[in-house]
């Protein structure tokens, strides 16, 4: 079992950069994947980005491939996703998450977010 806790998110103008942190604040994140999802108002929450369980392989989504960076620090039990060139479609609430798998439907443990706005 682990307990996911993000911070990090707040308001920045579009090109600007974020850096969002995800700590396991009961239990560890060593052995488990580790992924990045966000939900905008009004829409579903989608995949961003996901590591393997010792953060040889890396994923996004398409939209944010270039932009966004995700990387794991085990001694830190913290996982974190580095965005860059942020636009305005990037508002979302960002979630953390861990898994037995790098893959979407693998993630059973979610922080409980934290709000990322963009502005224009």
């Amino acid at each position: 079992q682990v307990q996911l806790v993000e911070s990090g998110g707040g308001l920045v103008q579009a090109g600007g950069s974020l850096r969002l942190s995800c700590t396991a604040s009961l239990g560890t994140i060593k052995s488990y994947a580790m992924g990045w999802f966000r939900q905008a108002p009004g829409k579903e929450r989608e995949f961003v980005a996901a590591t393997n369980w010792n953060g040889a392989s890396t994923y996004y989504k398409d939209a944010v491939k270039g932009r966004f960076t995700i990387s794991r620090d085990d001694a830190e039990n913290t996982v974190y996703l580095q965005m860059s060139n942020l636009k305005p479609e990037d508002t979302a609430v960002y979630y953390c998450a861990a898994g037995p798998r790098p893959s979407p439907s693998y993630f059973e443990h979610w922080g409980q977010g934290t709000l990322v706005t963009v502005s224009s």
